[in-house]
């Protein structure tokens, strides 16, 4: 089993680094022939978020776009399906990506009260 971190998947996105590009996609390659496995950890999810947003000034549907290739790929990480819903609920709202994790991984939960002082979060809470 191989752990991917943060930077190969922004290589692999990117395409910025020609060398580190072939590489991550060699590896993202081998994963989908079945021939390693991969696995990564939600805190590089939302690091790569940031990155791209922060850092490369990406707008809201092309980070989309970018996380939605990230959890399409043939590696294990933990919260998928959950990942999925958060990509949604932020491509449709204004919430950032890490308040539609924690609202929805709260709903997970079946946590009945959801304390913050963000009104349009807890409005959103109510909602979901």
């Amino acid at each position: 089993m191989t752990f991917v971190d943060t930077n190969y998947f922004l290589r692999f996105l990117l395409n910025d680094i020609d060398s580190h590009y072939q590489q991550s996609k060699e590896l993202f390659l081998k994963a989908a022939r079945g021939e390693l496995e991969l696995i990564t950890s939600v805190v590089v999810f939302f690091e790569v978020a940031w990155v791209l947003e922060a850092s490369y000034g990406q707008d809201r549907d092309s980070l989309t776009e970018a996380l939605y290739k990230i959890l399409t790929l043939s590696l294990n990480i933990e919260n998928r399906d959950l990942l999925f819903e958060v990509l949604h609920l932020f491509r449709n709202t204004t919430l950032e990506i890490e308040d539609c994790y924690n609202l929805l991984y709260a709903k997970k939960l079946k946590v009945e009260d959801f304390r913050t002082f963000d009104d349009k979060l807890e409005k959103q809470f109510a909602k979901v």
